[in-house]
């Protein structure tokens, strides 16, 4: 049986971290791994999770399963994070998942059940996973137009253009806060144009938010995702708290299903119920119980918003200080997108064979489309990455 496997694509960020963990030179910088860094490389364990690891410690006494859905308290209160009051929360199907992965992963099933015809608009460039998986259960993938390579901003005439072929049936993946691979956010005015297109074509969306908090704060980066869940009949939404905990092995996600017909709440909850059982049973729960004691606990919540906020202002000092670095270098303002993107990730919009002599001739590791980890930089390293990117001429 095993002989007739093929060997599958290989991973390209698997193998840019093997490239930089072989290297020897001292000053290499590693901005490949999409994971959260602080000034000293390492991704820490949040003050309140490990307040909330020991509160659970002390206080649990079993590990017997959860529910199919999950615990429902996880339900209520990561709910109540991204959706707030924008919808009730029993117009809301809510299920765990093993990380926000899984969560889209489910909403490709729960899609492909629903409308096996359906067609999945994805934006240009997107998450790999996003196409893998839509690939390997046979949907169908219209992609639409998003990155500006000359602005380093939003192709927002080209993204509508493209959405505005969407028909009802159709699914169309939206990302959320900081969520694009390229740091370029729409606005609030580009959202409302969004949703217009959305209730013209009758498209169901799907969100993907996994950067809650890392943008311009916790409601001003879910403002978007509520006012989509209130302006249309259905969404869906795939939440993940690997970044905003910083509980990335923990495998802690969940998948919405958002109607505003509370009648649907019932089959919905039921087909992800379902959904979880095809696929894994009963979720994971360490990483969820830990995300409900810090939302539901004032004082662990207020501790969780202050180092989460901590976290987002570091970045955007980042980004200001490698942007008027490259400024001071290069003598033109072209690098000034660096500090109007948001979240953990810029594109800067340069070709593989630049990214590969950063590489090769000064020791900086990126993905091949330019894509990079802010949170990868310390004060230290911002003035050698604006060097060498002046030095090799982007």
């Amino acid at each position: 049986m095993f002989e007739t496997l093929k060997a599958q694509p290989a991973d390209n960020i698997l193998a840019l971290m093997q490239m930089y963990k072989d290297d020897p030179r001292e000053t290499k910088i590693d901005l490949g791994v999409g994971v959260y860094k602080d000034a000293t490389g390492l991704t820490p364990i949040m003050r309140a999770v490990k307040s909330a690891e020991h509160q659970l410690w002390e206080a649990q006494n079993s590990k017997s399963y959860t529910g199919l859905a999950g615990d429902p308290d996880f339900g209520d209160a990561l709910v109540k994070l991204v959706l707030g009051d924008a919808v009730r929360r029993a117009n809301v199907a809510a299920a765990a998942t093993p990380g926000g992965t899984g969560a889209v992963r489910q909403a490709f099933e729960l899609i492909q059940m629903a409308r096996p015809d359906a067609r999945v608009f994805v934006s240009d460039p997107t998450w790999p996973n996003h196409l893998s998986m839509l690939k390997y259960l046979g949907m169908t993938i219209v992609p639409y137009r998003y990155f500006d390579e000359d602005t380093r901003g939003v192709d927002f005439d080209g993204m509508t253009a493209d959405l505005k072929t969407a028909q009802k049936g159709d699914v169309i993946l939206l990302h959320g806060c900081c969520h694009n691979p390229t740091g370029a956010n729409l606005n609030a005015t580009q959202w409302d144009a969004v949703i217009k297109i959305l209730q013209d074509s009758g498209a169901t969306p799907m969100i993907d938010i996994a950067y809650q908090g890392f943008g311009d704060g916790l409601d001003a980066d879910a403002a978007a995702t509520r006012k989509v869940a209130a302006s249309v009949p259905e969404c869906l939404i795939a939440a993940s708290c690997s970044k905003n905990f910083g509980i990335y092995r923990e495998r802690t996600g969940m998948l919405m299903a958002v109607s505003s017909d509370a009648s649907a709440q019932k089959l919905n909850q039921g087909t992800l119920a379902y959904l979880n059982r095809q696929n894994f049973s009963f979720p994971p729960d360490h990483g969820a119980r830990l995300v409900t004691m810090i939302l539901n606990d004032d004082a662990l919540r207020a501790d969780w918003m202050a180092e989460l906020e901590d976290i987002r202002n570091a970045m955007l000092g980042l980004r200001s200080q490698l942007a008027s670095e490259l400024q001071r270098l290069s003598g033109s303002d072209r690098f000034g997108f660096l500090a109007e993107h948001r979240g953990m990730f810029s594109r800067l919009g340069t070709t593989p064979d630049m990214v590969a002599k950063l590489r090769d001739d000064h020791g900086i590791y990126m993905v091949g489309d330019s894509r990079m980890n802010i949170a990868g930089l310390n004060a230290q390293t911002v003035p050698i990455l604006a060097k060498a990117i002046i030095d090799v001429g982007i």
